[in-house]
């Protein structure tokens, strides 16, 4: 018997999110400073006759109807590419919260095609992971990236020196679609970065002034995200807190992932999803997690 591969989905946080334009067939253009924190799901794969999912996890239940979920979507594609008529059975442990603004789905989609791409010994090709969603190419190779377009165009990041993140999602989730049709205004010039940080409080100082764009429009549509913001934001030793993606999860930027971990051990409050702890490092890290979804 064939053992099982696995792959860690790491959740995706922009540190910002501006919205520079407006494509003629309706896309938003954005700017975006990315990193990927400790928080993940986690993908394991068996060969099989036929490619299937089963979901499991916190937070599995509300995945379990999609019949066509992108980890199928992503293998389907992987497959025909490689015009393979073999297929694999997929377990998706789901620990991250569903639509909330951590690009769940599009790393469980990534994951997927590298885990795929191992058990069938075959590459992923270039594009396919753009066909299947916006931010799947930049959780391909989850690291530190500067993204731009829609999400196809992958810079390098400037140097991030270590942190630690707490990531609060008020147990809401927030359709992406919605919040850029109630964002108002014009738009913004890309951000100005310079080569690196030497630590957390100067990446939080030279971040201040680019925020996140459709942060007022997710407040307006969800509340609660102001009343964790407001929160994090009065945390001793918090450099920085914001809104990642298109909401409802927050983030707050610390000195240490030490102190990361031991402030989201003190935030669980039912219906609350907490983490706390490192960024990502190309493997499964610690960190803690504290309130899990209410039953």
């Amino acid at each position: 018997m064939h053992p099982p591969l696995s792959e860690a989905a790491p959740a995706k946080i922009n540190l910002t999110l501006l919205v520079t334009g407006r494509r003629a067939d309706g896309y938003h253009l954005l700017d975006s400073l990315v990193v990927f924190a400790g928080a993940h799901d986690c993908l394991t794969a068996v060969p099989s006759g036929t490619l299937t999912l089963e979901i499991d996890g916190p937070f599995g239940a509300g995945l379990a109807s999609e019949p066509d979920n992108l980890v199928l979507r992503a293998g389907r594609a992987l497959a025909a590419s490689a015009g393979l008529r073999g297929g694999a059975h997929i377990r998706l442990e789901k620990n991250l919260p569903v639509a909330s603004g951590i690009g769940g789905g599009s790393s469980d989609a990534a994951a997927a095609l590298r885990l795929l791409s191992r058990l069938w010994g075959v590459p992923v090709p270039d594009g396919l992971a753009e066909g299947l969603g916006a931010d799947v190419p930049v959780c391909l190779d989850p690291r530190p990236r500067r993204m731009a377009g829609i999400g196809e165009i992958l810079t390098a990041a400037p140097g991030i020196p270590p942190c630690g993140l707490v990531l609060v999602n008020p147990g809401l989730a927030l359709a992406t679609k919605a919040v850029f049709a109630a964002r108002g205004g014009g738009f913004s010039a890309p951000a100005a970065y310079p080569q690196s940080w030497r630590d957390a409080a100067a990446m939080a100082e030279g971040l201040a002034d680019c925020g996140n764009d459709l942060e007022a429009p997710a407040i307006a549509l969800c509340p609660p995200i102001g009343t964790v913001l407001e929160m994090l934001r009065g945390l001793a030793g918090c450099r920085l807190a914001r809104m990642s993606g298109s909401g409802a999860t927050c983030f707050a930027l610390f000195d240490t992932p030490a102190l990361a971990s031991a402030t989201a051990a003190q935030l669980a409050r039912p219906g609350w999803w907490c983490w706390g702890g490192p960024l990502w490092q190309g493997q499964t890290t610690p960190g803690l997690y504290a309130a899990p979804p209410a039953t």
